[in-house]
């Protein structure tokens, strides 16, 4: 078995300490977390960014599972924010390709949360993240199977305005 060398170790080290930055960036907000395209012009914004409009939380459970106090940026505000009020569709493009739409219509018709956080943490890909959208006045409706879940989505990468 062959030991590593001194200098072996201390890359072996700067790598883990590499990770261990890049995963604290993650969590405090600093690293870009979602895309949002207007057109042909697209910008990654981090977490803090996102959180911007301020956080409004709701105990809920997640028809797919989670639950807690979710806590996000309600979509309107966030897109009026980002300058995408008046968008006249919203397109939601999640990691694992599926996508869901909103109109200016469905937007005034429920109040969408868009979820950055799970307990106070970000949410992680285990708990459907790092963002989801969804509608927390149907949550329980969602759990019962009374109203559909077309336009809830999680793990969120993009969002697209037209």
């Amino acid at each position: 078995m062959r030991v590593p060398s001194f200098f072996g170790r201390i890359w072996c080290l700067a790598g883990w300490l590499l990770l261990a930055v890049a995963g604290a960036a993650i969590a405090d907000g600093a690293a870009p977390m979602l895309t949002l395209t207007q057109g042909t012009e697209s910008r990654e914004l981090t977490l803090e960014q996102i959180e911007a409009t301020g956080l409004h939380a709701v105990e809920m459970r997640h028809p797919e599972g989670p639950a807690g106090t979710f806590s996000g940026v309600w979509l309107n505000d966030f897109l009026a924010a980002q300058g995408l009020e008046e968008a006249r569709r919203v397109r939601f493009i999640a990691l694992d390709g599926y996508t869901t739409f909103l109109t200016p219509a469905q937007r005034r018709e429920k109040r969408y949360l868009l979820v950055t956080r799970l307990d106070d943490e970000p949410v992680g890909e285990a708990s459907l993240g790092p963002l989801m959208l969804v509608v927390p006045e149907d949550a329980k409706a969602a759990q019962e199977g009374s109203v559909p879940m077309t336009r809830w989505i999680w793990a969120i990468r993009e969002i697209s305005a037209r």
